[in-house]
């Protein structure tokens, strides 16, 4: 009865109805096979994620010949040949020389073994020289001041030596302590509890509010080295930008954490990092910095940049790797087209590759990518173009194309000059620290917390990329910081210690 009703009502219904009917259906089916890719693509990028490869460079299928999609005779066998070519670098392996050299900088304990037995009738004829690296425990000791006192003989008056200044008035902690805590947590990450059971073992019991207490006293004094590097960054002509989220105690949450976020702006041309804290990921985030700024600004896609990026002193730089994530989330989607997009985005990282190994200076550059990445940002660009017309937008291939062509002014623009990036990765690179951190120490626990950890992750950051010993650093800064006239306070960025160190070795 049921189908033969429904034969009936299709019978009643008029020719532009049933066409209609049918459209409609057809247009559901569409949806449905759509949300259905969309799913798949999905599942495959999750699973490749927790599963696959973690690396970004892409290595494309040797064998494949052909591409699927509609191309003339002559225009297929080219990309065919492209499709084949495979961006091979050569690394030379190094000749072995035997076990790598110990440092020189060391120092060295020397430990003399002569035969045993009577060597009266001999004579030496050479030595042997082994040699192993050692280590010691974190030593303890204490710094004792012992301020001698002076009495006039005229008794006019008394005199006693002066307490050089310390990083905590009336503390039992040195410089050398404070470093040792806040690189281990914040550069080593490891947290306090657990530096707290180190003390233990060497039979020092420091209860673990007095601990904290210390690194909040030491954090402070660095305030004004903070600030001085908040006022010289906004004033960099160049500057990458990204955030990462970090979860913080909120008083005013009890029982949740609230979800805030650092935002870390990096200078590439000098290697200047500062991180800053937000308890918000919304568009007034990076007004302390970004709001005056002029000059080249380098983001990934998330749309709080675009805002800064208007302003008419601004250029806006895109991320060339992530316009790479996306098309290698598409592999799964259509592998065809994906790899195409990522070889010919593979061509581009072996120009910068290359200037990189020749150690071009930026003009060089500019010119090498002129000559070599402008043809293939071309060639991508139009097939790009061509392609996005007849592709699902809801799909992971749609959605990379979106990506790519809604900004390939900013993907473009690190063609005409050769002291740009061609991606984010330099600034990605310091947020690490900040995502291991968190694998540790798990939260903040307060925003004024969050916000002093924003200093030392800056200054640990500078250090790395200068490749400076943050210990080291951070003792001397400690030491000095209280006393160093405001206007040498740059004297104690990391990136000039070893220039300080040269100098007072001489």
């Amino acid at each position: 009865m049921y189908f033969y009703a429904m034969q009936t009502a299709l019978e009643n219904l008029s020719k532009k109805d049933l066409l209609a009917m049918v459209s409609d259906r057809d247009r559901a089916l569409a949806e449905r096979d759509e949300k259905i890719d969309y799913l798949e693509s999905q599942l495959a990028m999750y699973r490749r994620m927790q599963f696959g490869q973690k690396r970004e460079r892409f290595e494309g299928d040797p064998n494949q010949t052909s591409l699927p999609f509609d191309a003339e005779p002559a225009a297929a066998e080219q990309q065919g040949e492209e499709i084949k070519e495979k961006i091979e670098y050569v690394r030379k392996r190094p000749n072995h020389k035997g076990r790598a050299k110990l440092p020189g900088h060391l120092p060295v304990e020397e430990i003399e073994i002569h035969p045993e037995g009577d060597l009266s009738d001999m004579v030496c004829i050479g030595k042997e020289i082994t040699e192993e690296l050692e280590c010691e425990p974190a030593k303890f000791y204490i710094k004792r001041y012992i301020r001698y006192k002076y009495a006039a003989k005229s008794g006019d008056g008394v005199k006693i030596g002066e307490l050089p200044e310390r990083v905590i008035d009336k503390g039992i902690p040195g410089a050398g302590l404070l470093a040792m805590i806040l690189t281990d947590k914040y550069m080593d990450h490891l947290p306090l509890y657990r530096q707290k059971q180190r003390f233990a073992r060497e039979n020092i019991r420091i209860p673990s509010s007095t601990i904290e207490g210390w690194t909040k006293e030491a954090l402070i004094k660095l305030h004004p080295l903070y600030e001085q590097l908040v006022f010289d960054t906004k004033a960099k002509g160049y500057l990458q930008v990204d955030e990462t989220p970090i979860r913080v105690l909120d008083s005013d949450k009890k029982g949740a954490a609230h979800q805030g976020y650092y935002w870390v702006y990096h200078a590439p041309l000098d290697g200047t990092v500062l991180f800053d804290y937000s308890p918000t990921r919304g568009s007034s985030a990076p007004l302390p910095v970004l709001g005056s700024f002029r000059g080249y600004l380098q983001t990934d896609g998330y749309a709080v940049y675009g805002k800064y990026a208007r302003s008419k002193n601004v250029v806006h730089l895109a991320c060339w790797a992530h316009a790479r994530r996306e098309f290698e989330r598409a592999l799964d989607n259509d592998r065809p087209r994906a790899e195409k997009a990522l070889l010919m985005i593979q061509r581009l990282y072996a120009v910068e590759r290359r200037a990189r190994e020749e150690k071009l200076a930026a003009e060089q550059i500019k010119e090498l990518r002129l000559t070599e990445s402008l043809p293939v940002i071309n060639e991508l660009g139009k097939w790009i173009f061509e392609e996005i017309k007849s592709t699902l937008p809801k799909s992971q291939i749609g959605k990379a194309m979106a990506y790519a062509y809604a900004r390939w002014d900013g993907l473009s623009a690190y063609l005409y000059d050769g002291n740009l990036q061609i991606d984010n990765n330099l600034c990605e690179n310091a947020l690490r620290g900040v995502a291991l951190g968190r694998k540790n120490y798990l939260f903040a626990g307060s925003h004024e917390a969050a916000q002093r950890a924003a200093m030392i992750y800056s200054f640990f950051a500078i250090c790395k990329k200068h490749e400076v010993n943050p210990f080291q650093w951070l003792k001397y800064t400690l030491e000095n910081i209280m006393t160093i006239n405001h206007k040498n306070l740059k004297n104690l960025y990391p990136q000039n210690y070893k220039k300080i160190v040269q100098q007072s070795n001489m």
